[in-house]
């Protein structure tokens, strides 16, 4: 968590309404394996990192509460008795839907000044926007004494991405957001939301994060229909999501779609699989067994849910090359964002220059590379 962030936040609202704020801090967070999961009631293996949105709230005297976002250098007027969805692709979204699906618990408040910023990188797969809906519904339920819990506080962020955004996203970045703990793993039950705090010593690698500076349009289109192709298969199977279909029960429908519909059932079948195999290793500290479950995600990612894009591929690949590196895949939504790697410490240096070198050469363009520590969730800072 940066300090610089925390004050530069905090003086930017005393600036601009003359008063002490709530402040809140909520982090991205990174998966070390179990994409497009969660939506199927699967299981998914994320952690809360030291990067994330910082958020200054405060009660208002006006008729119409203020949101400033200093990263965007925009701000939104609410009128908290008439909430409506702003037809373009924005930050504002996120926010009306928080408040909007706190109003439909029936809960009152007034209005409020609210200013925020953060460090993930946009576009970079880190969740930013779990981390701004959680930011925000934690402060208003410390602000105004709502008596949500934290299980509700993460099923509203949820929705307001449902509802406000129209991203059917599953439960799990909300959740690694809200409830991660330093140094930390959390092996999450989509379906019942039963978890396990796994920790995680990485000895001598450490988690680095390639962001390919990339984000094809298809990135929420491509969500949404590979959603819709799950929920396909689990109607012509007559089952309430792909955690109950057997792979036995997946390959009778051979004959009834397509190859690129079942090979995308296969993926989160054995994606799961990989999930607990990635938790057991963890668990022995077989290191080496956690980077050939990360490589074998990518080929699943790439070839059968065909969520990949060239960018990424040329990444794990240039990765697979290099002896430090013993784990490498795409992480996220796809069609864009970061590789996650698991990188020798005493060679990151080398593995920077090459990965860099490598990609511009490639693509004409710069990857942006990052370390990352896995830390705590969304909290009161101040």
């Amino acid at each position: 968590m940066s300090k610089k962030l925390i004050n530069k936040v905090e003086k930017s609202f005393i600036s601009e309404f003359n008063t002490n704020p709530l402040m809140i801090f909520s982090p991205g967070r990174i998966n070390l394996i179990g994409e497009h999961t969660d939506y199927n009631n699967g299981f998914v293996f994320p952690a809360a990192i030291d990067k994330g949105i910082v958020l200054a709230i405060e009660k208002s005297d006006n008729n119409y509460s203020k949101v400033i976002s200093i990263d965007m250098h925009e701000e939104l007027i609410l009128n908290l008795k008439n909430l409506k969805k702003i037809k373009e692709n924005t930050w504002k979204n996120y926010i009306i839907g928080v408040i909007a699906e706190i109003l439909k618990k029936g809960k009152e408040f007034t209005n409020f000044n609210c200013v925020f910023a953060g460090n993930i990188p946009v576009g970079s797969g880190l969740s930013s926007s779990a981390a701004l809906e959680n930011s925000l519904a934690l402060g208003c339920n410390e602000l105004f004494n709502l008596g949500l819990s934290k299980r509700e506080l993460i099923h509203i962020s949820q929705k307001a991405e449902h509802n406000y955004v129209g991203v059917n996203c599953g439960i799990m970045d909300q959740y690694a957001s809200m409830f991660g703990k330093q140094g930390h793993a959390i092996f999450l039950d989509c379906k019942t939301l039963n978890s396990e705090l796994v920790p995680v010593h990485l000895t001598d690698y450490e988690v680095i994060l390639v962001n390919s500076n990339v984000k094809h349009a298809l990135a929420e289109s491509g969500y949404n229909d590979r959603y819709a192709v799950c929920q396909k298969i689990i109607k012509l199977l007559n089952k309430p999501s792909l955690r109950a279909v057997s792979i036995e029960e997946l390959n009778t429908l051979k004959a009834k779609i397509s190859e690129s519909d079942y090979k995308k059932g296969l993926y989160v079948l054995q994606e799961n699989e990989r999930v607990v195999a990635c938790k057991n290793a963890l668990k022995d500290n077989d290191i080496k067994s956690v980077g050939e479950i990360l490589f074998q995600s990518h080929i699943g990612q790439s070839k059968m849910y065909d969520i990949s894009c060239v960018e990424l591929d040329f990444l794990v690949e240039t990765a697979k090359e290099n002896d430090s590196v013993i784990g490498s895949r795409m992480m996220g939504g796809g069609f864009g964002g970061c590789t996650i790697n698991l990188v020798l410490k005493k060679d990151l240096q080398d593995f920077k220059t090459k990965v860099s070198t490598r990609y511009k050469e490639k693509f004409n363009k710069d990857c942006s590379i990052y370390k990352v520590k896995l830390g705590d969730g969304t909290r009161v800072i101040k």
